[in-house]
Order: structure tokens, then sequence, then C-alpha cells
């Protein structure tokens, strides 16, 4: 009788553990073309409640996880629920009865917000921001970031009032409007991160040409390198080497309004006699830390749109954590700016024996020209 009663003790424990791990925010595992969230079976389950649970239908969950419907399913068996359209929204688009469960990433070290968009669905990175209340800038290992919303039926899951985390309160899109001309949809935010509303210094910059208030003697005010893509973004002066496409993508994203306190005081020529803002410095100036470590030698250059409206300078540099904040000073000049590091420097031939690459734009405030230079990086 007490053996008995023992394993019926540790079963309880065992659903009761259960239980609590299926209540713990919702994980994202895999990656873009195969996403999918990780379940333990527990007491009582089978293959069509789980289905329930997590608005899919069996018949995609059992062949998803190289098993048939016909095996039974086994006290904490470890299942992969697919993510699909049907149960899966990262549109803010969903069914009258339906909630919205968040669905997290946790970052890992060296990842930002670009690669993190891609490997899940290639999800729009304001989109990131707004369900987080974060700017990518703010991003950092081992943060819990929403990427989508599971989708369940409100009547039927668990998971609508107790499961991953709390739903999401959202506009409700009937599905035959849906997607439909004119019918625009709201991007998901949880009400625990609707942000407040914050006092910013901005000044809009109009995309197809630079604002330039005080124009030094001799210098145009809208050079011909300056040219507008299909997109509306400008195109870097003719001439600078080109990026690897993660960072150019990064890059790409970078806001076209100056929301930061330090406001641009006169305009400068860059490199190739761009007409550039200068920033004092950068928009990351008030963000950097000596730790006491450095590194000089040779620079190099890489193409961004990035910094020549808002001072946000960034970087490529080996064995410096993604996120640092580093000063970089010109030997020639003596002159500084602060830049971001987005990552390692880029596998080609042209990265060999440099120290760092920088942004075309901080390489314009540096005084630099457009090949090779010496430099001291500080962090």
């Amino acid at each position: 009788m007490r053996s008995k009663a023992l394993v019926f003790l540790l079963l309880c424990l065992f659903v009761i553990k259960s239980a609590q791990s299926q209540s713990n925010e919702l994980l994202i595992q895999g990656q873009t073309g195969k996403l999918y969230l990780e379940h333990t079976v527990a007491a009582k389950e089978n293959w069509y409640s789980i289905g329930r649970l997590y608005n899919i239908s069996p018949k995609e969950v059992a062949p998803f996880n190289k098993l048939t419907m016909a095996q039974p399913l086994t006290i904490g068996q470890q299942l992969q629920i697919p993510l699909t359209t049907a149960n899966f929204s990262q549109n803010g688009v969903k069914a009258p009865a339906e909630t919205l469960v968040p669905i997290y990433h946790i970052i890992q070290d060296k990842e930002w917000m670009y690669r993190i968009s891609v490997n899940h669905n290639k999800v729009p990175i304001p989109n990131l921001e707004k369900w987080n209340n974060i700017d990518k800038d703010q991003v950092k290992s081992g943060m819990h970031l929403i990427v989508g919303f599971l989708k369940v039926k409100t009547s039927l899951s668990a998971l609508a009032t107790s499961g991953g985390a709390a739903p999401v309160a959202m506009t409700t899109v009937p599905p035959a409007a849906a997607g439909a001309s004119g019918v625009k949809t709201t991007s998901p935010v949880p009400a625990s991160k609707v942000p407040a509303p914050k006092p910013v210094i901005t000044a809009t910059v109009a995309p197809p040409q630079p604002v330039v208030k005080a124009t030094p003697a001799g210098v145009k005010e809208t050079p011909a390198a300056v040219k507008e893509t299909p997109a509306g973004v400008k195109e870097t002066p003719a001439g600078v080497k080109e990026t690897p496409p993660s960072v150019k993508e990064e890059m790409a994203e970078a806001p076209k309004t100056v929301t930061h306190a330090t406001m641009p005081s006169t305009s400068v020529t860059g490199t190739s006699g761009t007409p550039a803002l200068h920033f004092n410095g950068g928009y990351f100036k008030n963000e950097y830390t000596d730790g006491g470590k450095s590194a000089s030698g040779p620079a190099g250059i890489f193409k961004s749109t990035s910094g020549w409206q808002d001072g946000k300078y960034y970087a490529l540099m080996n064995n410096v954590p993604v996120g640092t904040i580093v000063r970089i000073g010109a030997a020639s000049n003596g002159k500084s700016i602060y830049a971001k590091v987005l990552g390692q420097l880029p596998d080609m031939k042209e990265s060999g024996g440099l120290t760092v690459r920088i942004s075309n734009a901080a390489a314009s405030e540096l005084g630099v020209g457009e090949g090779k230079f010496t430099v001291e990086v500080r962090y």
C-alpha cells in the first residue's frame, strides 16, 4: 500500500510540474520554414486535446513529429507544435473568436534585430520594436523578445486565459475582411507593454534630399552623388566599398528621424564630397563607458544609409560584444566619434589586417579619406 501511495504521489508531482511548465511563457523554436513550440504531454492529453490547445489539426502535429495518430501518447513525451498561418500571427489579424498569446524568442549573444527578423519569417523590425516597446539599440543578450502571437480559440484553449503570458488585447478583423482592400490591420501590443508618451526632440528629415540649413561657401546644397532609389532611400556616394548583406539590411532599418538630444550644429563635407551634418561625436556619445580596453591599427569603411541625418554611427569589430559603444579616434587629426558595434568583421579579403570598419557617415565626421586610415579604439 505504501509503495502504491508513493507512486501516486510522484505521479501527482509530475502532473503539477508539467502544468506549471506549460503555464510559462511560450518560447519559439526553429527558424524560418520550420518554426514550432515544444509541448510536454500531460496526463489525460491526446492528439485532439493538444490540437485544440494550440489551434492546429492533430493531423498536422503527428507527421511534423514523424509519428502517426495511431500511436498513443505517453506522459512526459515531448512534441513539436508547428506554427503555421492557421495558428501563428505576425500581422495582427485574428478571427473574432480567437485570442492572441505572445510567443517569445530569447536573444542570444551577438544576435541583433536584423538576424532575429530573418530567422522568424522576416517579421518587420518596426513590429518587433512596437510589440516589445523598445528601440533596436536596446536589444541585449538574454532579453525575452516577442516575435509573434499564437492564435487560439478563446472557448477551447486553456492558453487563452492561463497559458504562456497574458492574452493580448486586439482589434478584431472578421475573416472575410482580413486582407481586403482598404482594411487596415492593427499590430498587436501587449496591454502590459503599451508605451507611455515620451518627450523627444524630433526633427523630421525629408527622404528625397538632405536638409542642410547652413552650407559653407563653395559647397553645393544637394550633391549629384546623392541619388534617390525607388524605395526613397538615399544611396551612399559611389566609390565606398559595399557592406555585407546582413549589415546593409541592418543599416537600412535605421530611423529617418532625429530623436536624440544632440542636434547637428553645422554642415561639413563628407567622403566623396557628400554633405554631412556634424554631430559632435555622434548619437551614442552619451552612452559610452571607458572599460579600459583599447586597440589600434588600420581601419576601413563600409557603406551605410545610417548616420547622415541622425548621427547614429556603427562599427564592425572582432572580439567585441555586439551592442558595445566604442570610441574611435583618428591618428591623423585627433578627431573622435562614438559607434555601436553591430558584429564581427566580414570574412572577406578586404578585411584582412583591419582593426575595425566604420560606417561611411562616421568616417565623414572623423574627417578621413575613403581608403584605409589609422585609428585607436577604446571600449
